[in-house]
Order: structure tokens, then sequence, then C-alpha cells
């Protein structure tokens, strides 16, 4: 069964407490790098998937799209979504991504932030996206990197006066499940190796355009939680185009 923590609600709870989910775009790190890898969105129809609160499908949609379609598996998620980014071009789904049917070339843009790490099965779903989108189609997506998914903990090592000394990599190569900890709470994330992402999309038709591994933004930096984040990378970045038929 997959799992939906976003329903449990602590962790609801803990979620809505997080800039992100205060500030919306804004307050996501990786928004000032991501915003340059969105296509644009005149004309276009969108798909995003684990579309969480709203945020992309409202910014699509601000931004030209003629219809949004954004799935989640959180009804919490989408209740948030519905009332703080509904719009008319938008419609919200409750779904597993991984369970979605949708007719072939339905879509001219795919987006995904912070989602896929939530997924067992990354190649099964790369291959029915290349199938949703359209001949051109763009694709953009953010992940936790794969440095930061391989150990597993997603925490940093400390000496003994709880001062962090370093971040653990280890297990690199063996993808799979790891049980992390997130806003205090156990959840099940999947490691992947950077090559399985980048490869999956070009086994699946893909063009990979742009890939980029996001710092802190300048104006984010002195904030607690963003403190650490010049010493490993935390998110990767990936932008391709569907260039094959499917």
């Amino acid at each position: 069964m997959k799992e939906n923590k976003y329903d449990e609600e602590v962790f609801f709870k803990k979620y809505s407490e997080m800039g992100r989910s205060k500030n919306g775009l804004k307050g996501a790190g990786e928004w000032s790098e991501l915003q340059k890898m969105l296509p644009d969105f005149t004309g276009k129809r969108v798909l995003d998937l684990g579309c969480g609160y709203g945020w992309h499908c409202k910014y699509a949609a601000e931004h030209g799209a003629t219809s949004v379609l954004g799935i989640d598996i959180s009804h919490r998620m989408l209740k948030r979504a519905e009332e703080i980014n509904a719009d008319e071009k938008i419609i919200y789904q409750c779904a597993a991504m991984e369970d979605l049917i949708v007719p072939i070339h339905s879509f001219d843009v795919v987006l995904s932030s912070l989602a896929f790490h939530y997924v067992k099965d990354f190649s099964m779903l790369t291959e029915n996206i290349s199938k949703w989108l359209k001949q051109g189609g763009e694709f953009v997506f953010s992940v936790e990197h794969p440095v930061f998914t391989a150990y597993g903990t997603q925490d940093w090592y400390y000496n003994e006066k709880g001062e962090i000394l370093h971040f653990p990599v280890d297990n690199y190569y063996y993808e799979g499940k790891r049980e992390a900890v997130f806003l205090g709470e156990k959840v099940i994330k999947y490691h992947r190796t950077l090559t399985t992402y980048l490869d999956t999309l070009l086994q699946n038709g893909f063009e990979i355009c742009k890939i980029v591994e996001p710092q802190p933004p300048e104006n984010m930096r002195h904030l607690p939680e963003m403190k650490e984040e010049m010493r490993r990378p935390m998110m990767l970045l990936v932008s391709a185009r569907k260039n094959k038929a499917k």
C-alpha cells in the first residue's frame, strides 16, 4: 500500500508550519532555480504530480495554461489547495500518481515537486509520463538528491557537543527503500542513483535539457533551516523534453 503521511493529523500540522507551506513558492529554497527551468505555459495543458498545496498549479494557471490537473494522494493537501490555490482552470484530483490513468498525449507539460522519492517504481512512472505527454512535451521535476537519500536517516553526524561533523553518504549503489525522519516523523522514501534518474529519462524518449543542484539563495541563507545547506546537495532539479514517440 502506498504511504500517505500527509493525511496523518500530526504530520500534516507540522508540514503546515514549514516556510514553504506558509509562504508558497517564495518560501521554497529551490524555487529561484526551478522557476528558470519552467517552460512557457501559454496555451498548454499541464499535469502536476504530487501537487500538494497547488502552488505550481496556480503558477501555471496564472502564466497562461489553458488547463491544469493537480494530482495528490492526500485529501488534506488537496483541501488546502482548493482553499488557497483555486482557479477555474485547475482541477484537483485525489489519486496516487502511480495509479493515474489518463489518455495518451493528454498534456503539453508535466511537473512534479519533491514527490518522486516517495515512488517505488520510477521506471514505470516515467514510461507513463512519456505516454501522457505529446511529442515535444516538457517534463520538469525536483527530487531529493541521491546524496541526500543514500544513507537513509537524512541527518548529520554530530560530535559530543551536538555540533555538526559531516553528512553520511553510504550504500549509494544499493537502491530502494529507506526509512527517513522528516519533521520528527518516520517516513518511507526510495533512494535511486543519479544514473538511474537520468538514464530512465533517456530510455523513455526524453532529451535532458538542464540539470541543477540548487544552492540556497543568498536571501535565505540566514534562515536556521538553510544555514548548513551549502555543505551538501539536498535537491536535484531536472528538465527534459519528449523527443521520441511513445
